[in-house]
């Protein structure tokens, strides 16, 4: 097993979600720039390595079993491989009870993390670089910017905050053969969130698409995986005017081929955010009470569409929670006629 310097064998912990794993690519760029002959695995739950294989920085993908069959074997087997794998860095980015056995499991030499507020006696057992971070300091930044905080402690220079995903040639052609031909302007409109409560009116979504079509000369395309066919149904019943649906078979691989291809992609705070926002393509996002500072897609000419907040006269008191960012309504606040402005904004069809 070499041990040369230039050649590190680096693990990156970040297990979920797909936004999350889209928003590693500046720490992997940053990473590959430094040691570009270095080994590179990122360690996800089951389940989510595929957007990855669009990162070319990105070597192996290792994943922490979830479900049936075998799980407990599998979990067994992957211990013996983050044992044996020899890692000489591991940079921790879920900061968790499991990630930090796992991190001092690998038995790194180096291993850097960040120090929350709780159990810091057992995070100082795990680790042996620590990036004390406030809350105030953490919701002044954006995630990448979070993450980027780690490489300064392994020497590694931040050279650049871009973040990229690379279709690849056989996504791209699969894409294409999907998508109707770009007479007009394409916009691919998302409505899935994983919070009920972040969702947008789907009444509001059909009008919106309405006047893209009718008004400003696009074409909307809807598309949503298999647990959002009711939302893109509901969308397609709602409009008046003929909308192409895209099968719910697509893979995130073919999504971010597809939404490569397009001119703007209409969503909410999202994974599907961040995959179009890294291939390139522009985004109107509508965000509930997230922080936008924090989850706001990365690059220039995107549109983020946020009622004020603190939330004052809040319509929906009995069920919002304030403390909960996955539990408020606040996205309904956001009117039909900003996001459809927005839109036409961005396509520059005002």
């Amino acid at each position: 097993m070499s041990t040369d310097p230039a050649q590190p064998r680096i693990l990156i912990i970040r297990r979920r979600y797909i936004g999350d794993l889209v928003l590693l690519a500046p720490f992997l760029r940053n990473l590959r720039r430094h040691w570009p002959a270095g080994s590179f695995t990122v360690l996800v739950d089951e389940g989510y390595a595929d957007i990855l294989a669009l990162n070319p920085d990105i070597d192996h993908v290792l994943q922490i079993p979830r479900r049936p069959p075998r799980r407990l074997g599998r979990a067994v087997a992957l211990l013996r491989v983050l044992r044996s794998a020899r890692f000489t860095h591991v940079f921790d980015l879920d900061t968790n009870d499991r990630t930090a056995f796992l991190s001092r499991l690998t038995g790194a030499p180096f291993r850097a993390s960040f120090e929350p507020d709780k159990h810091r006696w057992r995070r100082r057992l795990a680790y042996t670089r620590l990036s004390v971070v406030t809350p105030d300091e953490y919701y002044a930044e954006s995630f990448i910017d979070h993450t980027l905080r780690l490489l300064p402690f392994a020497g590694v220079p931040v050279a650049t905050r871009e973040c990229r995903l690379e279709p690849r040639p056989e996504d791209l052609r699969r894409a294409a053969a999907l998508l109707p031909d770009p007479r007009r302007p394409r916009v691919l409109l998302h409505p899935g969130s994983r919070s009920s409560y972040r969702i947008w009116p789907l009444d509001r979504f059909a009008r919106v698409a309405d006047r893209l079509q009718t008004e400003a000369g696009a074409q909307v395309l809807l598309i949503g995986g298999p647990a959002e066919q009711a939302l893109v149904e509901g969308i397609r019943a709602s409009a008046r005017t003929p909308l192409v649906v895209l099968p719910p078979s697509v893979d995130l691989c073919t999504f971010a081929a597809c939404v490569r291809q397009v001119d703007l992609l209409l969503c909410h705070d999202s994974g599907p955010m961040h995959i179009a926002a890294a291939v390139g393509t522009r985004v109107v996002a509508l965000f509930s009470s997230q922080s936008k500072i924090v989850w706001a897609p990365a690059g220039e000419g995107h549109r983020v569409l946020q009622a004020p907040l603190p939330c004052t006269g809040c319509l929906w008191p009995q069920e919002c929670d304030p403390g909960n960012g996955y539990k408020n309504y606040c996205v309904r606040r956001i009117g039909e006629d900003e996001v459809y402005s927005a839109v036409c904004a961005v396509l520059g069809r005002e």
